[in-house]
């Protein structure tokens, strides 16, 4: 997977923002995994952006709205991909779609959660 980089240009789609937290832009490699239609559906892609429950995405994969998908995201400085176990498709736009996280352990959490921190405080230290 490639490396990441907190993208102060990643562009998301403008959408109505129902977090409660800050949306973070980022560009991290990723691989989702679930069931479509019976059979198993394995993506790759980018994490475009991050908050504190939800992963906009895009991806070489097309998924469905409500569809479960597995997470494996390659964080900097983490030896494997961060797992997230559990998430749930809460909108589609082609190939862009977001994620809510439904359960993943206390060690992603973490990782995620610094991540998301470090790119936060990288844009308000750079201007972007």
């Amino acid at each position: 997977m490639k490396s990441h980089q907190c993208d102060k240009t990643a562009k998301s789609e403008i959408r109505p923002n129902r977090r409660l937290t800050e949306r973070v832009p980022t560009e991290v490699a990723l691989m989702y995994s679930g069931m479509a239609a019976g059979d198993m559906l394995i993506g790759d892609g980018l994490v475009t952006d991050m908050s504190d429950r939800g992963i906009g995405i895009r991806g070489n994969r097309l998924v469905n709205p409500n569809m479960n998908l597995s997470l494996y995201i390659d964080l900097p400085g983490a030896d494997e991909p961060v797992c997230i176990a559990q998430t749930k498709v809460a909108w589609v736009s082609g190939r862009q779609f977001g994620v809510e996280m439904i359960s993943w352990d206390l060690e992603a959490q973490n990782q995620l959660r610094f991540h998301v921190w470090n790119c936060a405080t990288r844009a308000r230290h750079t201007g972007y």
